[in-house]
């Protein structure tokens, strides 16, 4: 059995002032990815997919290049540690005045420095600026740290759902 949720925010209700304050808070530079990230998304990626919590309903597919390229209807946001290493990322997917979170990931190494709220709060502040009105996330309810994380840049849980699988014994 797996838990999920579903979360919304609305441009109207983004308190742009306290999502500047927390990504200057985190422990990191944020900025958007393109191109020449692609090699530092495969990498963080690789060695953070087994840290995916819950099961077929928020499974995170490993990235291929295609996948890790960011492009207009698919932007990225990212964290970088003080040698430059990428260390906290999210994937958004944007169609018109709508966006949906695609996963948002932080290494090991750096998780409870606000890395993945920064990163959520870049996508939802450049994306509002673009005229993004309507934005959307979601993933395992087990996920204490990404419900903190929506929680700070302002989303609203909207659907809870619970995903069965069949015992095969």
């Amino acid at each position: 059995m797996a838990r999920s949720f579903g979360a919304q925010l609305h441009s109207d209700g983004i308190n742009d002032q306290r999502l500047h304050a927390l990504i200057a808070g985190a422990g990191g530079s944020v900025r958007e990815l393109g191109d020449a990230d692609v090699d530092a998304v495969l990498h963080l990626d690789a060695i953070t997919i087994e840290d995916y919590p819950g099961s077929a309903a928020t499974q995170h597919t490993p990235l291929d290049r295609r996948a890790a390229t960011p492009g207009v209807s698919r932007r990225a946001f990212g964290a970088f540690g003080p040698e430059g290493d990428l260390v906290s990322m999210t994937f958004v997917d944007v169609d018109g005045v709508e966006a949906e979170t695609h996963f948002t990931v932080v290494h090991r190494a750096w998780r409870g420095q606000g890395l993945g709220i920064a990163v959520k709060a870049a996508s939802v502040l450049t994306l509002a600026a673009e005229g993004v009105t309507r934005f959307r996330t979601g993933g395992s309810a087990d996920n204490v740290a990404i419900l903190r994380a929506n929680d700070a840049v302002g989303y609203v849980r909207d659907e809870e759902w619970v995903t069965l699988e069949q015992d095969v014994r």
